[in-house]
């Protein structure tokens, strides 16, 4: 199955406040949730598109984000808890299904093809599953795909919102966008604030949702992947 532009995500849970289930703490348990985070990606890029369920190995998955089967099994397990990720039909083995999946209503479009260079996705490589700011930066990227506006193509929040949505402190959102900034995940771009109409806001474009952009991109040579198991 060649790789889409973009996939449909179950977005209920993120609008429920889901990702404030994903914090960080001492003893391994913020890294386990960064992983939950990178495996919940593959998993979404893999599942069908009317069904949700995913197809895909632990060596896939873990090729694909760079994870340890450890550490991959620890990301599943917390998916599995609060209830994103279930088995797919009769227990299959490798086989996952998107909780709430529905193809018609309920979903936000989330990047797939532009996040791969050379079988892997690039993003990833630069996360070391240490720093609170990379989970920060996962956590709002989901979010953001989430937020979108189809009309505008942008998520356009503030911190309030972003602390209520994801439980991040406010004095670590700033950090953590820039990190994902870094990670070339979204673009920041400035609109005029709809409070004052003499001030700007910060907006959020998803990397690989429109072909248009005002900020630029790194250059690459993005490969088709193939997640056929």
């Amino acid at each position: 199955m060649a790789m889409r532009d973009w996939v449909r995500l179950p977005s209920t849970w993120i609008e429920r406040g889901g990702l404030r289930s994903f914090s960080w703490k001492h003893g391994g348990a913020g890294s386990d949730c960064i992983a939950a985070l990178m495996a919940l990606t593959v998993i979404a890029h893999a599942a069908d598109s009317d069904t949700g369920v995913a197809r895909i190995t632990y060596d896939s998955i873990c090729n694909l984000t760079g994870l340890s089967r450890a550490k991959l099994a620890n990301g599943l397990r917390i998916l599995r808890h609060i209830e994103v990720v279930e088995a797919g039909p009769d227990d299959a083995r490798s086989t996952y299904k998107l909780v709430g999946y529905d193809s018609t209503k309920g979903w936000a479009k989330f990047p797939a093809k532009r996040m791969y260079l050379h079988g892997r996705i690039i993003a990833f490589d630069d996360l070391r599953l240490r720093k609170v700011a990379e989970l920060d930066a996962l956590k709002l990227f989901f979010l953001f795909v989430a937020r979108r506006g189809n009309d505008t193509n942008l998520a356009n929040i503030g911190y309030d919102k972003i602390e209520e949505y994801t439980g991040i402190k406010r004095v670590r959102i700033k950090t953590a966008i820039s990190f994902l900034a870094s990670l070339s995940l979204v673009y920041v771009e400035h609109i005029q604030s709809r409070i004052n109409p003499n001030g700007v806001s910060s907006a959020y474009r998803i990397v690989g949702i429109d072909s248009y952009n005002p900020m630029g991109t790194r250059a690459r040579n993005f490969e088709e992947i193939d997640l056929t198991v």
